[in-house]
């Protein structure tokens, strides 16, 4: 934990640790060096920087967790790849409406899975071969108190027989020494020991990087693309559950959308609205049953976005009402917003080697209205279609 071995980190646990970390909530990282100055007078040096330290990893949770984030404990690698908690309560929450009552958690990390489930009611072993990351897991349950509910052992999970327990849910490390890791084979363990040891159990779920390629997942799997707010965090293959669908579900709504297994939509000329397909639908390979639920067609195909003469509200894209459908070219562009007055520019681009930051430098938007351009490709050929979204008064047509 940046130097911090785990004496440095039982030192935190101390009454004289969680009193120097309490007054560390709030304190200002730029400021860290006149803080650790001031501290030292006080402490012991070593456990000021396993505090600070401590500190500037709750800062860095919050995003994922919230308020509990300052109650946790966590190590760097843990705040990085740890699940954000509304996906991980997501799952957890799953896992108890399919009766889970005790559960593996195989590459537990500092317990961010772990969490949601004991809260769900699942009794969890949790199992992390790093002895630093153990005792980071055992604060947490013991911060929160979840220390009934959760067992911590210190192993290797392939080492592990989860007897007594009705599902497994195994989360292997996709980092490395040079960054993500995209070979499932890579992943430590690898895929295919994880998919095993899934087969065993009455009951699995494996966490995976989003970008999964298709053929990778088995064919007796589920598969489950997760967004939160628009944003892919996560694919989970399920064991046990609905073998061979695919399903994208989106948060916080809770919105779940299985596939049907529809071929490719037809491509068709731009109509009025255009619906952005969620990120989790795209992941799964789902843009033809959002076709299907706006009467749609692609723009290209290609391009994962689905046009349609009529408006529908789903929750599985975001619809856009379009006034221009032009060729691209950013000079047509800039005459174009100058003319609508537009000074709030949305860039987005699918199929465009062109980065919207460029757009904006190039285009100099002013005015008081607001406008979206989707730079992408139309029947193959480089476009610009100007809107706004639905529900919004967009720059009238000229």
């Amino acid at each position: 934990m940046d130097g911090v071995d785990l004496d440095a980190f039982s030192a935190l646990l101390t009454d004289e640790g969680q009193s120097l970390l309490a007054s560390l909530r709030d304190y200002d990282p730029a400021a860290e060096l006149a803080t650790a100055t001031r501290l030292r007078r006080e402490h012991d040096a070593g456990l000021v920087a396993a505090a600070l330290t401590q500190a500037r990893l709750r800062q860095r949770a919050a995003v994922k967790f919230g308020e509990d984030a300052y109650r946790m404990y966590f190590t760097p690698d843990g705040v990085e790849q740890s699940t954000r908690a509304s996906v991980a309560r997501h799952r957890a929450e799953r896992f108890a409406a399919l009766g889970v009552r005790r559960l593996a958690d195989l590459c537990c990390g500092i317990g961010g899975d772990a969490v949601p489930l004991a809260r769900a009611g699942v009794e969890v072993l949790a199992v992390d071969r790093s002895p630093l990351t153990c005792a980071v897991v055992r604060a947490n349950a013991e911060a929160l108190g979840l220390a009934g509910l959760i067992e911590v052992r210190c192993a290797d999970v392939t080492e592990i027989a989860a007897d007594g327990c009705d599902a497994v849910f195994v989360d292997p490390a996709r980092r490395g020494g040079r960054g993500r890791i995209f070979d499932p084979e890579a992943y430590s363990p690898p895929l295919s020991w994880a998919v095993a040891a899934a087969r065993k159990a009455p009951l699995a779920a494996l966490k995976v990087a989003p970008g999964i390629p298709h053929e990778a997942v088995p064919e007796d799997a589920e598969a489950e693309w997760v967004s939160d707010h628009g944003d892919v965090k996560e694919a989970v293959l399920w064991f046990g559950t609905a073998p061979g669908t695919r399903r994208a579900t989106l948060l916080p709504s809770g919105a779940t959308l299985p596939a049907t297994g529809l071929p490719d939509p037809q491509v068709r000329p731009v109509g009025r609205w255009l619906y952005e397909p969620d990120g989790a639908v795209i992941r799964a390979h789902m843009v033809a049953d959002v076709a299907a639920r706006v009467g749609g067609g692609l723009i290209d195909p290609t391009i994962a976005y689905v046009t349609s003469d009529e408006q529908h509200t789903t929750p599985y894209a975001t619809a856009y009402e379009i006034t221009d459908v032009l060729p691209f070219n950013l000079k047509r562009l800039k005459a174009l917003l100058r003319e609508r007055e537009v000074g709030v520019l949305t860039v987005k681009k699918r199929g465009s080697a062109v980065e919207p930051e460029e757009v904006r430098r190039r285009v100099k938007p002013q005015g008081p209205h607001a406008a979206t351009v989707f730079l992408t490709r139309v029947a193959g050929a480089p476009s610009m279609l100007l809107g706004s979204p639905a529900g919004t008064s967009g720059p009238a047509r000229a």
